[in-house]
């Protein structure tokens, strides 16, 4: 039986959403069924039901999140919604020069957790600082977080 994994993005520039395209493409052979949704399509109950999820997302501004996520995290952390059948990871772009590097991503993790949500694994990032591309990144760190989810 296949597992779904919901991947949540939020971009400014788009290059969360070509981040998120990549991992899905490094876990096709998986026995995951991986769907990928921009998070300004959507609010609190896409976690209806519970499930495995993956926040992608840029950071904005001063650590903010991207302005497409705004309206679907606004309504989470108003909500509140019980996500203790919520298992989630969080891979954040961002740029280490700021001193709100990865600003979104800790966002996203102290909001989920903050409802019932488990964290698997650390939030992984990319620093456009470092001259690496965010989906070779996000390929090489999703390799490693989903044997996370599936152990």
């Amino acid at each position: 039986m296949s597992k779904q994994l919901t991947i949540l993005v939020g971009t400014v520039s788009g290059n969360a959403e070509m981040t998120a395209e990549e991992m899905s493409d490094v876990l096709a052979d998986s026995p995951l069924t991986i769907t990928i949704r921009s998070m300004a399509d959507l609010d609190a109950s896409v976690f209806d039901g519970g499930g495995d999820f993956l926040v992608c997302t840029s950071t904005h501004g001063l650590g903010d999140v991207p302005d497409d996520a705004l309206d679907f995290f606004e309504d989470v952390e108003d909500r509140k919604p019980d996500l203790s059948t919520v298992r989630f990871g969080v891979f954040c772009l961002g740029d280490s020069v700021y001193e709100t590097f990865a600003g979104a991503g800790k966002q996203f993790v102290a909001l989920l957790k903050g409802c019932g949500a488990k964290l698997v694994g650390e939030m992984g990032v990319h620093d456009a600082s470092e001259g690496d591309l965010a989906e070779e990144v996000g390929a090489d760190w999703i390799r490693v977080w989903v044997e996370l989810l599936e152990g």
